[in-house]
């Protein structure tokens, strides 16, 4: 086991090249497969749900969605308590405890899907405690931003945030192609509806294994889960973690956190969905409910006998105006990443997968199937691979020009994309040859999956150099908590507008914000009487 650094300083550029440099990048390496993982659990619904529409699991195609949701409301969630894990509980002990923590939904969604009969909220559970994986980037990102010096923080702030956003893309090419065959056991089902992986379609009529898209990632974590323990350190210095104690008793503190972000993200959940999804009816607006559980859940936390005040003193970081005006942006970055990246597979599925005739009377029916229909598993990975590639690209370029003047390209592009991808929805869903739209919207999306990814890099070079060392872990961890609420939001919205028959209206809103971003991100770090101008 790597034991805990006691003198730790990375702006010493002699402690640097003697000591610093190696121990670091050994940090690097070892966290970037693990939020690699937890990115693929946390997203992998994205993939489950297409296949278990084409195997013809008794759920609506809302109740499909809302999986996605459930997944991405927990994560982000779970985000707001993971962002204070380093601090209190020491780096080595949070990586390994949250990435062994994965292996629950991973083994226990394999048992779920061998039973097309299994009932939804046994799969919303499940979707739920899949939001370990997207708690997790708050922890690994400030774990990591404390190895660095900060001229070096775009770069391995973007390598650590990019690789492990490949998570994305691994899962949405490893499951295709692990249903294709029996490696884990269990019984095959048959297609009804033609689906495909990374090389083509598979007919309908052929066996699959959907049970296998969570065996996989139970052998995929467990040597990383075992190299996290090994290799890893805990810095336990004043201004990253002062007394992470035992490692037994770390694990208790974080279980703790959890536990109130579980509850909290279950209560908004039950709040939002209505009854035929298991939730309360109560129409209560998710605008209104998502404040309240991220307020509640952050009250929650200063209260906790033990920790309140190791906690309150990182709440510091809500006093400064940038805290908040950093989340707005880096959700639009990240938010849209994360959230396209859930939605994206089962929207072209509903979209393209089915011929939009005019029934009888006149209304628009979606429900027979297009026999030209794209492979969406064959293209779903491609748009967060570019996201992800791009993203160290985006702090790179962002050390070198400024990472409010870069973020400001990413806006102005994203806000012209949405409003184009939103234009060929909009026939697509009018058609019966909705087909032909297949190509520029998807190539559409592929622009803004790399704007989005630019952006991720860029706006965590603003946070590195808008707030001193103390504040930037934290805030990295506050910022992509919000933002992960993308996951959430944009996979309802695109149910919600599919189901009224407007699907390109959620891109107009989409689109709305990102001027909103383009205005701010201006105002505060570009304009003449900017405090931060051009960071």
């Amino acid at each position: 086991m790597a034991k805990d650094l006691t003198n730790w300083d990375p702006e010493d550029a002699g402690f640097w090249a003697k000591t610093g440099k190696a121990i670091a990048y050994r940090n690097l390496w070892i966290s970037i497969p693990c939020l690699l993982c937890g990115f693929a659990v946390w997203i992998y619904w994205s993939v489950i749900t297409v296949q278990m529409l084409n195997l013809g699991f008794p759920f609506t195609k809302g109740d499909l969605f809302t999986l996605n949701s459930i997944a991405g409301f927990a994560g982000a969630t779970l985000r707001i308590p993971a962002s204070f894990f380093v601090r209190i509980a020491g780096g080595r002990n949070t990586i390994f405890f949250t990435t062994a923590l994965l292996l629950i939904p991973a083994y226990y969604t394999g048992i779920a899907l061998q039973d097309i009969n299994t009932p939804l909220w046994q799969f919303q559970l499940l979707a739920l405690l899949c939001g370990f994986g997207g708690g997790n980037f708050a922890a690994s990102m400030s774990n990591i931003s404390f190895f660095f010096p900060k001229k070096m923080q775009g770069l391995s702030l973007g390598l650590n945030a990019g690789l492990g956003n490949f998570g994305v893309t691994m899962t949405q090419i490893i499951i295709p192609f692990v249903m294709t065959m029996g490696v884990f056991g269990g019984s095959s089902m048959l297609l009804k509806i033609d689906s495909g992986t990374l090389i083509g379609k598979i007919a309908a009529g052929s066996e699959t294994w959907i049970h296998n898209a969570g065996f996989v990632w139970v052998v995929i974590l467990v040597p990383f889960v075992l190299l996290s323990w090994f290799l890893m350190n805990n810095i336990k210095t004043e201004n990253v973690t002062p007394h992470p104690g035992h490692p037994l008793a770390a694990f208790f503190k974080m279980s703790v956190m959890l536990a109130i972000g579980l509850a909290m993200a279950a209560l908004g959940l039950w709040l939002i969905l209505p009854a035929s999804a298991n939730g309360s009816d109560a129409h209560i607006s998710k605008w209104i409910v998502m404040p309240v559980v991220i307020s509640a859940t952050v009250a929650l936390l200063a209260m906790i006998p033990g920790l309140s005040q190791r906690i309150r003193t990182q709440y510091a970081i809500f006093k400064n105006a940038h805290t908040w005006i950093m989340t707005v942006i880096y959700t639009m970055t990240f938010g849209s990443f994360i959230g396209y990246s859930a939605a994206l597979p089962l929207a072209m599925k509903v979209i393209f997968g089915f011929q939009h005739v005019a029934g009888p009377d006149g209304a628009m029916t979606h429900a027979l199937a297009n026999p030209n229909a794209p492979a969406v598993l064959q293209y779903a990975w491609i748009g967060p691979f570019i996201g992800a590639l791009i993203r160290p690209v985006g702090g790179w370029i962002s050390d070198k020009l400024g990472g409010a003047l870069v973020t400001q390209v990413c806006s102005v592009a994203m806000v012209a994309l949405a409003l184009l991808a939103a234009h060929y929805m909009q026939e697509a869903y009018a058609s019966a040859t909705p087909e032909i739209y297949f190509q520029p919207f998807f190539l559409t999306f592929l622009g803004l999956f790399l704007a989005t990814g630019i952006g991720n890099g860029s706006t965590f070079r603003t946070i590195a150099v808008v707030f001193d060392k103390k504040q930037a872990g934290p805030v990295l961890g506050w910022t992509s908590a919000i933002a992960a609420y993308g996951a959430f939001i944009i996979p309802i919205v695109f149910g919600e507008q599919i189901e009224q028959g407007f699907p390109e209206h959620a891109l107009y809103g989409f689109a709305g914000f990102y001027l909103l971003c383009m205005v701010l991100n201006w105002w505060a770090y570009l304009s003449p009487g900017a405090q931060h101008k051009n960071p």
